[in-house]
């Protein structure tokens, strides 16, 4: 009976019960009715992307019933707050461009779908959706009305429980099977034996191997088949292509042989190489799994909170220590590393990291806090609900709104190999087939399909991404975090690095500090003790550990203006502290050193003074980086320690000083113009805008929590003095990329070699495969690990 395909979901129809609309055939009227949904809202173009990309939808009837009840949506929900509500959705259908295109495109089909963002690896959807225009139920019915059914259960709705694909796994089970009975059957064929009862049994031992071969060819290798044919729809040359023609040319040619009695043909091959090309699949997603394990789990960027004991006294913690009914303190500017109950009676949070709004949501005593708000104003006090997730802040941090525009060279590299790679070895394949066809029609046979297999190209795409990912892993261990693999690349293209002074290249925990002016009594010192508790300037936080421990008290106004000072209300008074323009009081700076001045209801009182201590190792650091690099100290304080940074550092180091945030952002803009590739070190508060502005921005952590997603990379200050190391080890990796992918080439070079002159037979070529893609691994890893030790 004549059969036609779907346009929609391309599976075969019956004539006779072909849908038919818009002069397109359907096999049912759901495929018909997602057509209508998407051709009414302008998105017909998602089959342009791919030709039959959809899939059916199923009857759901009542299924969802259960997304009625709110207090099940917001056990399901990552965050809910006022209208904004957001959820992650796992998708198994999602499988190409087309899927992406169409679920990125949801707030043209539901009104109240604000973005909707699809991690293709994950198989997940994001969505943010306005609960008062639309509810997650209709959301989840839109999905499924397109064929996009998610996967929802309420007993193990965490991440880590998805259903796992195991079905790669089946197919090197079945490919393995299918190898090691044909190999046991063609042993009297390889010993050429030709007993009575051989002979008898010969043919039907033939048909049997073709019999076991099937399951391999058709089940196994159906992965290759279906990417060879999606890329050649899509106009593409990939790598699958010539995989699929190996596989197909071996078969035919084999089963001819048999038809004719030729011989038993290559189907021990065929299975061998489908074997051994599965476990080299399999090998290389392990390697992702792996890399993906090392990022999410244990390069952790040393964010700490501070938490308050039962007795009062507050102690910096790790956020990965926050258990469950832990109290903490959330300064000004601080990030709320997990859900929690606001115990304070107002807070003013900016959910800007989260939802992309930046206007703050005033709450107040007994709300709930969700992870990724931002505070604004006066400290807060909160209690856990739930333990912190790092892979959230990591989330956070990674936000594609925080993300700089890189010219990732590594990748270009590859793309282009690949784009070239695949036509030539075709074209190599069948000239070589053509000159051996004349000469001997096994041979020509065998140098064709082992050209197409010896030349695989997986170990060239693993090369970048692989030592990347294990030299973002090294350092994570050195306590460098940084945001992602691009990263390093663009750390080996530094030539200036541009340090901030206090906090930077200072230290806040061996400042000496002094007083000068009119003693305050213990009721100033409370105002201002309290004042300081907010803020997390690095000398607002040394100030309040040097001041005794005072009685709380909660002020009814805090305002912190960056790079001038805070200035607070109490019921029992007005406090202003920090520069002498901030508080108008020109007071004489004979020696220039760093103060914070302090007024009390108006009259100017004081200033301690700061006589700051460097950081060990700095002269020896900047000795070596001046070597290759131009270095500048940008700093927002007065000139008082030039001659002391003249005498330290070397005397190519440009000194730059009374620079306000927004100067030290247009400095970094000139050096850029001018052709320099800058690296900014800063502490992440005042720095945010040049952090952001520069090539490459790396905040130094003192145990605080300033959250600065502008910044690539956050390092530890016990640190600091490896900084050089880690700008030559950036550089050694990319050269390890280099090599390994001169490797990758030579060996390439060389099988081809073997296999156009028929000295290769097409099962030793699949078993070199992916020996090569572990032997680049190995070199990789080993290269990297070197260098991380020799790099010192």
């Amino acid at each position: 009976m004549d059969t036609e395909k779907c346009f929609h979901c391309g599976i075969e129809i019956i004539a006779k019960d072909k849908i038919t609309f818009d002069e397109k055939d359907f096999c049912c009227n759901g495929c018909k009715t997602v057509y209508e949904i998407f051709s009414q809202n302008d998105l017909s173009c998602y089959y342009d992307f791919q030709a039959a990309p959809g899939a059916t939808p199923q009857d759901i009837n009542g299924k969802y019933d259960f997304l009625d009840d709110t207090t099940i949506v917001s056990k399901l929900l990552d965050f809910e707050e006022n209208d904004t509500h957001i959820i992650t959705l796992y998708i198994p259908h999602i499988h190409c461009s087309s899927c992406i295109w169409i679920l990125e495109n949801l707030q043209k089909l539901q009104p109240g779908i604000s973005i909707s963002t699809v991690n293709f690896p994950e198989k997940n959807v994001r969505i943010t959706y306005n609960q008062n225009q639309t509810q997650l139920k209709k959301i989840v019915e839109l999905l499924c009305s397109i064929g996009y059914e998610p996967y929802i259960s309420l007993e193990n709705y965490d991440e880590g429980k998805k259903p796992v694909d195991r079905s790669l796994i089946y197919k090197i089970g079945v490919a393995f099977f299918c190898f090691g009975n044909i190999m046991l059957l063609s042993f009297p064929e390889y010993f050429e034996v030709n007993e009575f009862w051989i002979n008898q049994y010969r043919g039907f031992l033939r048909w049997l191997i073709f019999a076991l071969s099937l399951p391999s060819f058709l089940y196994s290798a159906s992965g290759y088949y279906v990417a060879a044919w999606k890329s050649i729809k899509a106009g593409l040359l990939n790598i699958e292509i010539p995989i699929a023609l190996g596989i197909v040319v071996m078969f035919v040619r084999s089963t001819i042989d048999i038809l004719f009695g030729y011989g038993q043909g290559f189907f021990d091959s065929m299975c061998g190489l489908i074997f051994f090309m599965l476990l080299g699949k399999l090998f290389q997603m392990k390697t992702y799994s792996f890399l993906s394990f090392e990022r999410d789990y244990k390069s952790y960027f040393p964010i700490a909170i501070t938490k308050i004991l039962p007795d009062g006294t507050e102690v910096p913690v790790q956020v990965y220590a926050i258990e469950k009914g832990d109290r903490l303190l959330i300064r000004n500017q601080e990030l709320l590393p997990v859900d929690g109950i606001l115990i304070s009676e107002k807070a003013s949070i900016d959910y800007s990291f989260v939802t992309g709004e930046a206007v703050p949501i005033e709450k107040k005593s007994g709300d709930k806090l969700y992870a990724g708000g931002k505070q604004l104003g006066n400290s807060i006090e909160m209690e856990v609900l739930f333990s912190v997730s790092q892979s959230y802040l990591t989330q956070l941090w990674s936000n594609d709104v925080f993300q700089k525009k890189v010219d990732q060279k590594h990748k270009t590299i590859t793309d282009t190999i690949s784009r070239y790679f695949t036509p030539a070895l075709l074209g190599l394949a069948v000239i070589s087939f053509l000159y051996w066809i004349f000469i001997s029609v096994d041979t020509a046979f065998n140098v064709f399909t082992a050209i197409l297999i010896v030349a695989c190209p997986c170990a060239l795409a693993l090369t970048a991404p692989f030592t990347l990912g294990n030299v973002l892993r090294i350092m994570g261990y050195q306590k460098l975090y940084l945001k992602n693999a691009t990263v390093i690349e663009q750390l080996a293209k530094v030539d200036t690095i541009v340090f901030d002074k206090t906090g930077t290249i200072t230290t806040n925990k061996k400042t000496a500090i002094s007083y000068e002016g009119t003693p305050l009594n213990a009721f100033e010192l409370q105002l201002l003790a309290n004042t300081l508790r907010g803020s997390n300037h690095p000398l607002s936080r040394r100030l309040y550990e040097y001041i005794p421990k005072q009685e709380r008290l909660v002020p009814n106004h805090f305002e912190e203006i960056t790079g001038k000072g805070i200035e607070a209300v109490f019921s029992e008074g007005t406090i202003k502290l920090g520069s002498s323009q901030f508080l108008k009081h020109m007071s004489e700076n004979t020696h220039k050193k760093t103060k914070v001045h302090v007024e009390i209801d108006g009259v100017y009182k004081g200033s301690y003074v700061f006589n700051n201590q460097y950081r060990a190792g700095l002269e020896h650091l900047f000795e070596k980086l001046t070597k290759k690099y131009q270095l500048v100290v940008l700093s927002g304080d007065n000139d008082g320690e030039r001659k002391i940074l003249e005498k330290m550092l070397p005397t190519s180091t440009t000194l730059v000083f009374n620079q306000k945030p927004e100067e030290k952002l247009q400095y970094i803009e000139q050096l850029q113009k001018s052709g320099r590739n800058v690296m900014m070190v800063g502490d992440g508060l005042n720095d945010a805008g040049a952090l952001a502005q520069s090539n490459i921005g790396i905040s130094i952590s003192e145990n605080v929590n300033v959250f600065s997603p502008a910044c690539d990379g956050i390092l530890d200050a016990s640190q600091f003095h490896k900084i050089a190391y880690f700008m030559s080890y950036s550089k050694n990796a990319m050269k390890t990329i280099y090599i390994s992918f001169a490797i990758s080439l030579l060996y390439n070079v060389v099988g081809l070699s073997f296999a156009v002159t028929g000295n290769l037979i097409p099962i030793v070529a699949a078993i070199i495969m992916p020996l090569s893609t572990v032997t680049i691994v190995s070199f990789v890893t080993i290269m990297s690990n070197m260098y991380s030790k020799i790099s010192k």
